[in-house]
């Protein structure tokens, strides 16, 4: 693995994970949204989603993080790309929730962002052997 690949996994995962708090914040209500038959209840659902710039924006950012992750697995393992972009999808979700004061950092996720740290750095080192 690369140093540009790593780095572009790891961007993959600040775009997933930052707009995860987000999204989260953009779907309040949706729950309120009531149609009869599942399809009209879906497509209800997903006008307001739609329409709702709290949801779109971030959705959007989102996506762009996707595209970035579609053209760094061109040219390099899966066996890499998924674990560090997941990985640092999970951490970086932290962070955000974090400072948007949704959460507050405890002891079990630094622990856990910890073991997550090692196991990205094992990841990386097993492929450098190889």
């Amino acid at each position: 693995v690369t140093f540009t690949q790593l780095c572009s996994f790891m961007l993959v995962g600040a775009f997933w994970g930052c707009t995860n708090p987000f999204l989260k914040r953009g779907s309040v209500g949706v729950d309120r949204v009531k149609k009869d038959g599942i399809v009209a209840q879906v497509g209800a659902e997903m006008v307001f989603l739609v329409r709702n710039w709290r949801y779109t924006v971030p959705f959007a950012i989102n996506q762009i993080g996707s595209l970035v992750y579609y053209i760094t697995l061109g040219g390099s393992e899966i066996s890499m790309a998924v674990p560090i972009s997941n990985s640092c999808t999970f951490l970086w979700t932290l962070a955000t929730s974090i400072m948007l004061g949704e959460t507050s950092l405890r002891t079990v996720d630094l622990i856990g962002t910890l073991f997550v740290l090692i196991g990205i750095a094992l990841c990386v080192q097993s492929k450098m052997e190889t």
